[in-house]
């Protein structure tokens, strides 16, 4: 585990704004979204909306790409992925009880 790469995305994704920008480029997917249909869906200003989406990008969570004149951000899904496999293996030690709280039960709770 990168300690320091997990704790600042942990940190990044510590605040409320922020965590909400992130569920809502991960339903968005691929696709991502402009910061500007991020901020009126996550309720941000538009000068606060662009801190709280440069401290993700700093983390690795979220990465912008040009468009034109715009900006679309999208969920890096493989940080993400390495996130929870470090919490997971690392910090957990791949304990059953946590491994099994990930995968959805046969009536789709997890």
């Amino acid at each position: 585990m990168d300690e320091s790469r997990t704790l600042q995305a942990l940190a990044a994704l510590s605040d409320a704004t922020r965590l909400r920008v992130v569920r809502f480029l991960a339903a968005a997917g691929a696709d991502g979204a402009a910061a500007g249909v991020i901020g009126a869906e996550v309720g941000a200003q538009p000068s606060r909306l662009s801190f709280h989406l440069a401290v993700l990008a700093q983390a690795g969570l979220v990465t912008p790409t040009r468009v034109s004149r715009q900006v679309i951000y999208r969920v890096d899904f493989d940080a993400l992925g390495r996130l929870m496999g470090d919490l997971i293996e690392d910090c957990c030690g791949g304990h059953p009880k946590v491994r099994d709280r990930l995968r959805p039960t046969s009536d789709g709770e997890t």
